[in-house]
């Protein structure tokens, strides 16, 4: 019997030539932004783009697993048509997005962006450290787990917080239930959870009011967990540093550049040097499964 060739698609002539040792692979570039192609396409590696964009066109009878190059998936239920394989990116952004957001939160602890506006001024003044601070670290996924592990260096007290109440071996993990009586207790709060119905504008004027004043909340999960007004109505009580927001990309006249106190990166938390090894690393584990006869990893639709 002769070998199988698998079709997949990758989305540039770059990705051709990393993956150009591959045996029994066929490489076509397609950049979901063409015509899907005629023949069956047993893996298309997805650009790093928008979840759920182009989806709906799809046909699932000439497509067999998608491979996203991003961690989130929202909105992909809605629009993927039954019959299509969706896998998302495990291990390659969480690390990275832990990394940014707690660049995020030593800036705005130490203001470092207001000492970027005051260039050439020597403003000295004292401001806030992470050392003996209580810190909320909201959402116990992997990126959570890489936040756990960047944030035990630095001399604070972390609590820990997901959807439900339970114990490891680290000690307690709270429920999100008890959050009315841990924001008042806390100096920092980093959200790092999924976008579901019951975390969207999780963050909102009553979840802000219960945190003390000079509080700093980082956003490193989805824009719409956060209500964009009501941290504009905190502003100057609380400060607020974010990777994402609503709607992306954020326009220029949006407030939110302009607040006093409040950090904004453009969803780069995924954007590192340390991203391209990793997903050609799934990619390369997804092709050896498939021409082995075996399902995909990290299927997360299909």
């Amino acid at each position: 019997m002769a070998p199988r060739t698998l079709h997949v698609t990758v989305p540039d002539v770059d990705w051709v030539d990393r993956l150009a040792d591959l045996t029994d692979v066929d490489l076509t570039v397609w950049d979901f932004s063409s015509p899907q192609p005629e023949r069956h396409v047993d893996l298309a590696v997805r650009p790093y783009t928008v979840a759920a964009a182009g989806l709906d066109a799809l046909d699932p009878a000439r497509l067999g697993v998608i491979q996203s190059q991003a961690l989130g998936f929202d909105g992909v239920a809605e629009t993927l048509p039954a019959g299509i394989t969706y896998c998302n990116a495990v291990g390659v952004h969480e690390e990275s997005t832990a990394e940014l957001a707690v660049a995020l939160l030593l800036a705005s602890q130490r203001e470092v962006d207001r000492y970027a506006r005051e260039a050439g001024q020597w403003n000295r003044r004292f401001t806030a450290s992470l050392i003996d601070r209580r810190i909320l670290l909201l959402g116990q996924g992997g990126i959570g787990g890489e936040l756990v592990k960047r944030l035990d260096g630095f001399g604070a007290e972390l609590v820990r917080v997901a959807s439900r109440r339970r114990e490891d071996d680290r000690g307690v993990v709270h429920g999100v239930d008890e959050l009315p009586s841990l924001l008042p207790t806390v100096d920092v709060v980093v959200l790092a959870v999924p976008l579901t119905d019951d975390t969207t504008r999780l963050v909102d004027d009553a979840f802000l009011a219960a945190l003390p004043d000079g509080a700093v909340v980082v956003n490193v999960s989805r824009g719409p967990v956060v209500d964009g007004d009501a941290v504009v109505r905190e502003a100057g009580r609380i400060r607020f540093a974010t990777d994402v927001t609503a709607p992306e990309p954020l326009p220029p006249e949006h407030p939110l550049w302009s607040t006093p106190g409040v950090l904004v990166s453009p969803h780069v938390g995924g954007m590192s040097s340390a991203m391209q090894p990793r997903i050609e690393r799934v990619v390369r584990r997804q092709v050896a499964r498939l021409l082995d006869g075996l399902g995909p990893d990290d299927v997360v639709l299909g």
